[in-house]
């Protein structure tokens, strides 16, 4: 095995390595999960891809050169008369790799192949990413439909409370005719929740067919553990764009390499045999051609060596974009975690405010606008530590699947 197919199977055990994590209880078992990731077009496309390179390979290992055969018959007439001779020649011929290009092609093969099989890791990644956002997103409209239900509920009490007051003679019609408007309103959020809900899963079953979102909540938010740069580590270490990067790099190294061997032209070696003469004469030889080398060779290895610069900061590019990515989710992680826990004390106490004044106002210690105004405090601060949860639970996910720690993600 060769030098950079060693490195390469070792980049690709490097996360297998990485302690693989029990998958949450609020995401799809690793079983499920991997079969819906494996019916996506884009990971179908990559494998593919992946056995086309296995033939680009073979190819390039067996070189285009092929055998030539030239054959040529000829009749012989002479001015003096007598009979025509009839002659033939057959020639077998072909071009012979020479300056280490059989090799060099044998590598390009094997640096195709890791490009290749680097995407379909890229397109598991992807898949697994889009499976994450849909799902969360499927949780957190059901959870959202749950809360506008409690809403709805809570709204009835209130209009039920004002009627109460209106026989007692403590409200007029127009207080019942207001609580009647909010409790219409909160129907119409409550409608629109439950279509968002709908669309969410009609996205994950178009998706991924199959997939079905269990009747559960979302799981509390935990911190992402580990500290940024052991994140960045295990991403790195994982990452397929990387992978496709580097293996663009030295698939471009290898052609640079390829076309300044490419400078001394291979030679086209053949043996011939001729008849001629009546077959008193038989001619038996080798024959040997070299394409004199020029300008146009030169110019394209200048052109592999700018294409190696262009591949180089190509990866530079990834990695920094990686660094980023990984930055972003990180501090997503931990600031979305303490808006979490801020936004459910505030819900909890918003909540409770609520009941408090409900009860007020039926006691008559409350008017109408405290009532109606404690109930949609409450329903914003609900609705904001729910998208706080998601959002949190959402960039920890994230870290999971990009350092390949879920879903047996390692083993692509």
């Amino acid at each position: 095995m060769k030098l950079w197919t060693g490195i390469a199977m070792i980049a690709w055990a490097l996360p297998v390595s990485a302690d693989n994590r029990a998958t949450p209880a609020d995401l799809p078992p690793t079983v499920s999960a991997r079969q819906w990731i494996a019916q996506d077009p884009a990971v179908q496309e990559a494998r593919s891809a992946l056995s086309a390179a296995g033939h680009t390979s073979a190819m390039l290992a067996a070189s285009p050169n092929e055998w030539t055969t030239r054959l040529s018959m000829q009749r012989r007439n002479y001015d003096s008369g007598g009979p025509a001779s009839n002659e033939w020649n057959a020639q077998l011929e072909r071009p012979i790799r020479i300056n280490g290009k059989a090799d060099l092609d044998r590598q390009l093969g094997e640096a195709e192949q890791v490009i290749a099989q680097a995407k379909v890791g890229e397109a598991v990644r992807e898949a697994a990413r889009s499976l994450l956002e849909l799902w969360i997103d499927g949780l957190s409209a059901a959870q959202a439909q749950k809360l506008f239900q409690e809403q709805l509920a809570f709204a009835q009490a209130n209009l039920r409370a004002v009627e109460s007051r209106k026989k007692a003679g403590d409200a007029s019609a127009l207080d019942v005719s207001v609580a009647a408007a909010d409790f219409a309103d909160v129907e119409r959020q409550a409608s629109l929740a439950a279509s968002n809900l709908a669309k969410a899963r009609a996205k994950l079953r178009v998706r991924f067919p199959g997939a079905q979102l269990p009747a559960q909540s979302m799981a509390d938010p935990l911190p992402p553990g580990d500290t940024e740069s052991l994140w960045l580590q295990r991403v790195l270490a994982a990452a397929a764009p990387m992978r496709v990067a580097e293996g663009q790099l030295r698939r471009a190294e290898l052609a640079a390499s390829r076309a300044s061997a490419d400078r001394v032209p291979d030679p086209t070696v053949g043996v011939f045999a001729a008849s001629e003469a009546f077959r008193k004469e038989r001619i038996v030889g080798v024959s040997i051609s070299i394409p004199l080398s020029g300008t146009y060779r030169n110019e394209r290895m200048k052109q592999a060596l700018q294409e190696v610069e262009v591949a180089r900061a190509a990866v530079d590019r990834q990695k920094r974009e990686l660094e980023t990515t990984v930055a972003e989710t990180y501090a997503d992680a931990t600031g979305h975690l303490a808006r979490w826990q801020l936004a459910e004390r505030g819900a909890a106490a918003t909540g409770e405010s609520a009941r408090l004044t409900q009860r007020a106002y039926a006691l008559g210690e409350a008017d109408l606008q405290s009532l109606l105004l404690a109930r949609r405090q409450f329903l914003e601060a609900s609705r904001s530590a729910l998208e706080a949860r998601a959002d949190a639970l959402r960039a920890n996910y994230r870290l999971l699947v990009d350092a390949h720690l879920i879903w047996d993600l390692a083993l692509e």
